[in-house]
């Protein structure tokens, strides 16, 4: 992991000059700064450690009409190294960019006070103290305060030791780095190459050559080239990282945008957040913002306009100095739980607060019944949550009701054990495996918020657990308590038809009457079963169980959809005789699966890809 620092201070402090001295580097890259002697937009530099580490620096504005820049440089720094002038002291724009990395949350950093070699030592004790006293009251509190002239090289080398130590103190503590992403601070077009851009890589690594996506808008792009400290490289971690971008325009590109792997980011123009109002360094504290008023939210490299929500059921205190509120940005912008952000109001400007995002998209609808101050409280400890971290999922899952992911949905286990009591009492006596998936996704939709065909599937998955773990009992197409005998049917004749499904649940199956005979399963329980679907019947002496007869019919459509199938084909795959595979394509042609041409069996016209959406629209529409 490289180490990211942003610098901080009033105008003309010495920032830039200081990072000269330490690094070799100019970070001032535009001509209008050269000529101003000014920082204007955010700069970079980078120092290499002794051990061929290296720290990366951005350098931000000082002047109080571009703490809008100042801000996307210190929205994705790890670390902070305050800036005070030695004959100036600290200022009005020391205070504000000090109350500012405290509302970000940035509690890994140093002060240094520069230009020691014009002021004499009782000036320099004197500012050096108040540097510390200042510092005390915010998140950087016990941070060394340094004294250093860039000039003269006087406290360099204690300088660069500090930074070393201050790497080792910050990857010690960094949590796991989570998914692959990089905001954009800077976008522009190399002649010949394309599109560039920058930023602070998280998570990673990245690779040449890697498919990733640009949010909030979801464009799909190519990491044609990959530079780290103007090196092409293959791979690289976390860090300052630049990148040759195929597959997008650069008039497409802005700073804010975020560059990341599936799963990095979310979009949300709502987001659920922990408010925590700035330390007092200038005077007295700010009271936090009221509900509904309108503020400017600074958000890793980008800004928003957005109202403040601080009423009602999302809006709680929290232990410590934070209270809980609603964010409703006027744009999505691409975010993920964790990140950290500041708040401004535009006039007269200043800082209101500082947060940290809880749960980029907070429930609605149904949903929003869940939320108490207990599941609020969980949700926003341990301090730092991070995107994917198992506590912070689980505090999600239990305030939302459900979650998807990867394909599946999760309940809750109070949501899961009510929807497996309305399965018992919906089966008292059997019931339809279908509409029992219908009615319990209806029953899911009325305490959680999901859309129909993920409620469906939800409903389905459930189903089968309780299935499994002996909670329903199945019999092909319907379902039972099995603490219940099955439509009267006594416990003998209710064995004999299991096994008789048993016997027939092979590739090769003995003639059906001979395996009723071994089974003691009479006419009545054959019936049954072919009436409650667990068998299938293809020849008044041949039967599947419905799942062998699944497999074997799987087989034969997929070869199908392949080549033309054969007899001897099917029989080689499925491990059989003529007889059998025979049986089985002449069902399949009857039903319209498949159809005979000269060369063997092709798909029908009820092949399943056309058929299968068709039913699947129709479950959904039934649970809407």
């Amino acid at each position: 992991m490289t180490l990211v620092v942003g610098t901080a201070g009033h105008i003309d402090h010495g920032k830039t000059t200081l990072l000269l001295a330490l690094t070799g580097i100019d970070a001032d890259r535009l001509p209008e700064e050269r000529r101003r002697g000014m920082t204007i937009d955010v700069g970079y530099a980078h120092l290499v450690l002794p051990d061929g580490a290296a720290i990366d620096f951005v350098d931000v504005p000082g002047h109080d009409r571009l703490v809008g820049n100042m801000l996307v440089g210190s929205g994705e720094i790890d670390a902070a190294m305050l800036v005070v002038a030695a004959d100036d002291g600290p200022r009005a724009q020391t205070i504000e960019h000090l109350e500012l990395l405290d509302a970000i949350g940035i509690a890994q950093g140093l002060a240094v006070v520069t230009k020691v070699d014009i002021v004499d030592g009782g000036r320099r004790a004197e500012v050096l103290e108040a540097v510390a006293a200042m510092i005390a009251r915010t998140s950087l509190a016990g941070a060394p305060v340094l004294a250093v002239s860039a000039t003269t090289g006087e406290g360099l080398a204690e300088l660069r030791a500090a930074l070393l130590v201050l790497r080792d103190r910050a990857a010690s503590t960094t949590a796991a780095p989570g998914a692959l992403r990089l905001a954009i601070d800077r976008a522009f077009a190399v002649r010949g190459r394309g599109a560039v851009v920058t930023g602070t890589l998280r998570g990673g690594p990245i690779e040449r050559g890697m498919s990733l996506r640009l949010w909030p808008g979801g464009e799909a792009v190519r990491a044609r080239e990959v530079q780290v400290h103007g090196y092409a490289v293959q791979t690289t971690g976390p860090g300052r990282t630049a990148l040759n971008l195929a597959g997008i325009e650069l008039a497409t590109l802005r700073r804010g945008m975020v560059v990341a792997a599936d799963g990095g980011v979310q979009v949300s123009d709502r987001v659920l957040v922990a408010l925590r109002a700035p330390a007092a360094v200038g005077g007295a504290g700010r009271p936090l913002p009221r509900d509904r008023a309108r503020v400017r939210v600074h958000l890793g490299t980008d800004q928003v306009d957005a109202v403040v929500g601080r009423a009602g059921r999302e809006a709680i205190a929290l232990p410590g100095d934070e209270v809980t509120a609603v964010l409703r940005l006027e744009r999505p912008v691409a975010v993920a739980d964790g990140d950290r952000f500041v708040l401004r109001r535009s006039s007269p400007g200043g800082t209101e607060a500082g947060g940290r995002v809880l749960d980029s998209h907070p429930p609605r609808g149904v949903a929003r019944r869940r939320i108490t101050p207990e599941r609020l409280v969980a949700l926003a400890a341990p301090a730092a949550p991070l995107a994917g971290r198992p506590d912070h999922e689980t505090a999600l899952l239990e305030l939302h009701g459900a979650r998807i992911g990867a394909g599946t949905t999760r309940l809750a286990a109070d949501v899961a054990v009510a929807l497996s009591e309305k399965a018992l009492a919906i089966v008292a006596e059997e019931h339809g495996l279908a509409e029992l998936r219908l009615e319990l996704a209806r029953e899911l939709r009325r305490r959680v918020t999901l859309a129909p065909d993920d409620a469906l599937a939800a409903s389905g998955a459930l189903i089968e657990r309780l299935v499994e773990d002996g909670t329903l009992a199945r019999d092909g197409d319907r379902v039972r308590d099995p603490r219940r005998e099955s439509a009267g049917r006594s416990a003998t004749l209710l064995a004999a038809m299991d096994r008789l499904e048993a016997a027939l649940d092979v590739p090769a199956p003995p003639p059906l009457a001979d395996a009723a005979r071994a089974a003691g399963c009479p006419p009545d329980g054959l019936r049954a079963l072919e009436a409650a679907g667990r068998i299938v019947r293809v020849g008044d002496d041949l039967a599947w169980s419905t799942e062998a007869y699944r497999r074997l019919t799987s087989a034969a459509l997929e070869l199908a959809a392949r080549a033309p199938v054969t007899p001897a084909a099917l029989r080689d795959v499925t491990g059989t005789s003529r007889k059998y595979v025979m049986a089985i394509l002449e069902d399949l042609v009857r039903q319209g699966w498949l159809r005979r041409v000269a060369d063997g069996h092709v798909p029908g016209p009820r092949a399943p890809a056309r058929d299968v959406p068709a039913a699947a629209e129709s479950e959904k529409a039934a649970v809407g």
